[in-house]
């Protein structure tokens, strides 16, 4: 039997989400009342005599749609950041209901028919612009399909949802079940942080023979590939990593219970699909519609034209680190796990430092005090701690202010541990809205998410420079949602944000780990507490550019890849002679992309796409090519605050205030290339990008 609805806490709505409450028997009733609800409003609006007016539906149909959206939400961030198998089934059991619901909401003839008798004479710019994505999002959700269409583009997107998942969970579990014990001979070479906190994992796990324990998560796998001087151990992790989720992974029974492949062929297929029930012919045409770009044609030139101006330097890139290889470290012949080696000898032979070195300067505290330093000064906020419940004692909670003005909130969860997914991300919590319902408005919570290692022996955590660009990065997602002043919840913050350009404000961000003005206020050794020395990073800005060809080359071969993929149909079938609407193989199609741009030879036996989770999983399906477009944008968007700033280098405030009215507070209210030109008084330039990548 059910747990009552009247103390489930998944509906509280009074404040925030009370996460250190939530438990997975908790969702099933929830969702059985939430769903309820939303579909008790959809059924209300639908009917003939409900006026087709925009407060109506909104005080109706919204307020119902977005207790749903928050409280899955809730239950969708857990999944991601504190995954047990109970969670993961009750989770998995509300998917399918969740799904079919917002499918059959967005697919609502009905609707759809309500939403085109509104008079736009009526709306104000956000409601004019919330309309026209709304309008969009009705086609593309099937509303125009009849009959059995209908009927199978419903159920291709409750098994997509369903497959989306499944290929998340295997990449997560496939990652968690590595773990390799290594001797002290073994790990020379390693950071002593580093091993400090092997041999703490080791330990709690009951190894007292001093040997050290390595997984795959980031924080313990990237130094023993950078440092280790053990060429067997490196391979043996690389291959680990390589393999994950794949039938390449080491052992039969690893590889039959994680592999990936299956999921991305169907994944592929539904796609496919999908697209051509829409009219479309594929489904890179179907996900460039609500995006800048013009079409999948116009992203393949871009990428291919941003390829050709990389690719020179990608190579010298790779010479240098041959010729290095062979003349000091006896590498005549480097395989995939020295390259990471490799690299970080000749950063320090080179520019005679090391990313190990200015780790110690890193302190996470002290980084995130510099953060908040920019932050206020550029924005003209304030940034305090705050108070909320949380799923996990080392999740952050801050709210920020203007004045006496509470403008948001946001949650800091910065450390890799087992059950939490990888990588970085923000997300929000809940979106700013002047509410339909009871006319006050409601301020934006977000979500930010890293995987950086925790501190040893009592000491605070110390981040790498990376990890320092990762911080800024999602940072910036978080003030693109937090500092909006618009109140239409659907084009506020990001939401409404063409996927393309949501990138800008996050990597404007990143800008700023190489100001030294920023940097003073941000680094304290850990030992000593000095600041970093000017010295040191004027050798890490000589450095920045280091590789930035190679870099440049990865992410558009991972880009071509996700595009063609979702563009270029298989043409053939399983008998070799009728065409089929569905992809080629996958594996096929990144062998194409890496004999067209990759630089360095992969290894046979590596599997990217199976934990490509980004176009599998995460949304960035036939753009990923995001990253690079919107790195234009921040280029040239950051290039206005170096044209303005002060004799000592410090940004110039007014910029910042151009900047956050202009591209921050408009949020998803008026298309991104208007909100660009209104701050820059032009159109984007890729200039400033290779200008900063040195490839100018």
């Amino acid at each position: 039997m059910r747990p009552m609805t009247a103390n489930n806490p998944l509906l509280d709505f009074s404040d925030l989400p009370l996460f250190d409450q939530i438990r997975p028997e908790h969702i099933a009733p929830a969702m059985d009342k939430l769903l309820a609800d939303a579909d008790a409003a959809l059924r209300q609006v639908s009917q003939p005599d409900f006026p087709a007016e925009w407060g109506a539906l909104a005080g109706t149909l919204d307020v119902a749609t977005e207790r749903l959206g928050r409280a899955w939400g809730s239950v969708s961030h857990l999944n991601a950041v504190a995954d047990t198998a109970e969670l993961r089934a009750a989770y998995n059991a509300a998917l399918p209901r969740v799904t079919e619901f917002w499918t059959r909401l967005a697919s609502s003839a009905a609707l759809y028919a309500k939403y085109k008798a509104i008079d736009a004479a009526t709306l104000n710019a956000e409601q004019r612009q919330a309309h026209t994505h709304a309008m969009r999002n009705f086609v593309l959700g099937g509303a125009e399909l009849q009959g059995a269409a209908k009927q199978r583009f419903a159920a291709i997107q409750e098994r997509q949802a369903e497959l989306s998942q499944k290929f998340s969970e295997n990449v997560l579990d496939a990652t968690d079940a590595f773990a390799l014990y290594a001797s002290a001979a073994e790990m020379d070479g390693v950071p002593a942080d580093a091993l400090a906190a092997a041999r703490a994992a080791a330990q709690a796990d009951g190894k007292n023979d001093g040997s050290y324990k390595i997984t795959l998560k980031l924080p313990s796998y990237l130094p023993v590939m950078q440092w280790g001087t053990n060429r067997a151990l490196r391979e043996r992790l690389y291959r680990a990593w390589a393999t994950r989720a794949s039938d390449q992974a080491a052992g039969e029974a690893a590889a039959r219970k994680f592999d990936n492949a299956p999921l991305i062929q169907e994944i592929l297929a539904l796609r496919q699909e999908e697209a051509q029930l829409l009219g479309l012919p594929n489904f890179g045409a179907l996900s460039i519609i609500p995006k800048m770009a013009e079409s999948p044609e116009q992203v393949l030139r871009f990428l291919r034209d941003l390829a050709a101006k990389a690719k020179p330097f990608a190579q010298r890139d790779v010479a240098d680190l041959r010729a290095f290889a062979a003349e000091h470290l006896a590498l005549p012949d480097p395989q995939p796990w020295d390259w990471p080696y490799i690299s970080e000898k000749l950063k320090q032979a080179r520019y005679a430092f090391s990313e190990q070195e200015v780790k110690q300067y890193f302190r996470a505290p002290k980084v995130l005090a510099g953060l908040f330093k920019i932050v206020e000064t550029l924005f003209e906020v304030s940034i305090h701690r705050d108070s909320a419940p949380v799923w996990h004692p080392g999740v952050e909670f801050y709210r920020i202010e203007r004045g006496a003005q509470h403008i948001g909130q946001f949650y800091l969860d910065c450390a890799a541990r087992v059950g939490k997914r990888g990588g970085a991300w923000m997300d929000d919590a809940r979106a700013r809205w002047l509410r339909p319902d009871t006319g006050q408005l409601q301020t934006p919570v977000a979500h930010l998410v890293c995987n950086f290692a925790e501190g040893i022996d009592g000491k605070p955590p110390l981040l790498t420079h990376d990890d320092v660009i990762t911080l800024f990065h999602e940072f910036g997602h978080g003030l693109h949602h937090l500092l909006t002043q618009v109140g239409e919840r659907d084009v506020s913050g990001i939401n409404g944000v063409e996927w393309d350009a949501v990138e800008l404000p996050s990597q404007f961000m990143e800008n700023f780990c190489w100001q030294w003005s920023a940097l003073q206020h941000m680094t304290a050794h850990i030992d000593t507490g000095a600041p970093l020395p000017r010295a040191l990073f004027d050798k890490m800005l000589a450095a920045r550019n280091f590789q930035a060809g190679m870099q440049t080359m990865r992410q558009i071969e991972f880009a071509l890849f996700d595009m063609l993929l979702h563009t270029t149909p298989n043409t053939t079938s399983d008998d070799g002679q009728a065409p089929a609407p569905m992809p080629p193989h996958f594996q096929t199609v990144l062998e194409a992309v890496r004999a067209e741009v990759a630089v360095i030879d992969p290894a046979p036996f590596a599997r990217p796409a199976q934990t490509f989770s980004h176009i599998f999983a995460g949304g960035y399906a036939a753009g990923y090519y995001a990253y690079k477009w919107a790195e234009v944008l921040s280029a040239d968007a950051y290039a206005a605050f170096e044209e303005t700033a002060t004799a000592s280098g410090l940004p110039n405030v007014e910029t910042g205030r151009k900047y956050r009215r202009e591209i921050l507070e408009t949020g998803g209210s008026r298309p991104a290339l208007e909100s660009f030109k209104a701050f820059r008084g032009r159109a984007p330039s890729l200039d400033a990008l290779l200008r900063h990548q040195g490839m100018a």
